[in-house]
Order: C-alpha cells, then structure tokens, then sequence
C-alpha cells in the first residue's frame, strides 16, 4: 500500500531559513510509521487558510488560530492535534460541524508549567528581576530597600486544580508553605483531599492566599474571572501569577492594583493581547516579572507535546481514536465515522 495518510505541520515550528526550531518534537515517530508521510505548511499565518489543508489528513498545529472559515472545504482533513492544552485559538464547534477531531496533547505540560509557577513565585518573592538590574546598574547599596520574601510559611492558591494544578501542589511540598488551597468547581472534594489539597470558594481563596496561581482554561465562564472584586479581596503582600491565558485576569483591574501597591506584585506569561502593544503598562511596573508565553517552554516539554502529538497521527492513521480528543460530540458523527473507517481498512 502507498504512503498515503498526508501530515502537516504549522511552519512556526521552523525558523525563516526553513530549519527546525526545537531539538525534538517527535518526528522520529513519524519517521517510522508505515504509510504515513509528513512535512510543513510553506508559510506560517496566524490563522490556517482553506488552500492549506488540501490533500491533509492530520494537522499538528502550534500557535495558529483555526475558525471556521479555516475548515470551510476541509472535506479531507480528519484531525487537529492542538501542541499544547489550551485550545481557546481554535473554534471548537466549527471543528464538529466539519467532522474534523480536535486533541490536546493532555498531560505534556503538567510538569513544566508547575515548574515555571514554581520559578515565578522564587523570583518575583526575592525581587529576582530589581536586584538583577540593581547589579548591572552600579546600584548596589540600594540593596536593603528591596528585601524579599520566603515561601516558608505561605500559603499557595490554585484556581484549577486539574493536571498543572496537581502538579504544582506536589513541588511545593519542599519549600515547607502551609496546606494548599485551590478552587475548582468542577472537582469533588474528596478528589482534593487525596492529594492533600483543600478545595475553598474563589472568595476565600483570593483572601487567604499569599501566592494566586491561575491554572484554569479560558472559556466563557473564566473570561476576566479575576477581576476587580477579586483582586481587591488579596492580601497586600500577595502575588498574583499567571500561566494560563491572558483574558482570565481583567488587565485593566490588575493595573490598578499594582499601580496602587493594593498587591505585592505580579508574574504574568499570558496576556490580553499577544504579542503585548508597545505601551504595555503592565511592563512599565517594577513589581511585575513578565514573559512572552513561552516561560513553560523547554526542551524536554516540546519533545514530550511532540511525542503525544505525533502518536495521535499515528493512531488516526491506523483507524483508531487517539487520547486528548477535545470535541467528543464529532465521534458519533457519520462523517466523520466514515473517514475513520477509510483509514482503518487501510490500516
């Protein structure tokens, strides 16, 4: 049988002289499949056009946006592997409606986003970011007006408390912090509990913890969840840090209360808008550590992302549903059967 089952890759996964950009994103899967080719959109566009995804079964897709005027004459295409958890860039019921599965790579952040949590809260709680320019600034004697501040005896917020939330209640079990606390609605208690995590409402937790982690997904119920109510209920030496998405926090009321020193101050990876404008407010303020939603990237996360993402191909190829599948109301699709069944006679 020919190689006939056709992957694409988004081009942000390459650099302008079309090498690759990340040491590994587990092509070599691919490599090996039977029956199965794969190479890369030729330009990268913020949002997929139709024209891309002629002769495509399967995309991986990084930072794109797919709508649905993406998937307009997608009649071929049977899969988007999302790189990645959050899938707020791609239109999840245009994806249904054109028997198209969506998956996340789910479980490949977990790790190194709590680890990048865990990096915000050392730096941004000893000041990491002003001492580091007081050196290179010849301001050394200023030292003593920026003293920081321990995780020993803190206590961690978590609002989401599913696989990154998880995660991050572990690593803190080093630094001796106070029990964690997390709002999750959509968890049971007893679920909590097991883990060693107690489950408070969002009120009492943005009044009791020292550090507010945001690891929720944004949706229409999450969208500016914490605004101004909720930041006016932090403590004034509390931080508030963000690895989710930018939209979750109204960045409008956190400007005020960090302008304000109504708060200890902030780490943001996401934004409202990304790229950030170049009158970014929130960059002017010395009690904020900022990065461009990249604090999670590592090496080893991508090679594992990569890993999911490319046995997800794999299996669609052979006929079989992959795990991570984001839109479960397409499997009973007849369109969508029907293109599965063409790969699994192949298979």
């Amino acid at each position: 049988m020919s190689t006939d089952f056709q992957v694409k890759l988004t081009a942000d996964f390459l650099q302008a002289d079309g090498t690759q950009t990340y040491q590994d994103i587990g092509l070599a899967l691919l490599d090996k499949a039977p029956d199965l080719s794969y190479t890369y959109f030729d330009t990268h566009k913020s949002e997929i056009s139709p024209d891309q995804l002629i002769a495509t079964d399967a995309i991986i897709c990084l930072t794109p946006r797919v709508t649905k005027a993406t998937l307009a004459s997608a009649d071929r295409l049977t899969m988007i592997s999302r790189f990645g958890v959050g899938y707020d860039s791609v239109d999840v019921d245009a994806c249904t409606d054109a028997d198209v599965l969506l998956t996340i790579t789910a479980g490949g952040v977990n790790y190194s986003v709590a680890e990048a949590v865990m990096t915000f809260m050392l730096a941004i709680s000893h000041n990491l970011r002003i001492k580091d320019r007081l050196v290179r600034n010849g301001a050394w004697d200023e030292r003593s007006a920026y003293m920081g501040s321990e995780l020993r005896d803190r206590t961690l917020g978590i609002i989401g408390l599913g696989g990154i939330g998880t995660a991050l209640s572990g690593m803190v079990n080093g630094f001796r912090m106070k029990p964690v606390i997390a709002f999750d609605p959509f968890l049971p208690k007893e679920q909590a509990a097991e883990i060693g995590v107690e489950l408070v409402d969002l009120e009492t937790l943005m009044q009791t913890a020292d550090f507010v982690s945001i690891n929720c997904p944004l949706t229409n119920q999450t969208r500016d969840l914490i605004g101004q109510n909720e930041l006016a209920l932090m403590k004034p030496t509390a931080y508030l840090i963000n690895t989710a998405r930018g939209g979750i926090v109204n960045e409008a009321a956190l400007l005020d209360v960090l302008k304000n020193k109504q708060i200890a101050g902030a780490a943001l990876d996401c934004h409202e808008v990304e790229p950030v404008p170049e009158d970014y407010e929130i960059a002017k303020l010395d009690n904020v550590i900022l990065a461009p939603h990249a604090i999670a990237w590592t090496n080893e996360m991508f090679r594992d992302l990569g890993k999911i993402a490319c046995q997800q191909t794999i299996d669609l190829s052979m006929g079989k549903i992959p795990l991570g599948v984001a839109n479960k109301a397409v499997l009973d699709k007849p369109g969508f059967q029907s293109k599965l069944n063409t790969y699994a006679s192949r298979a």
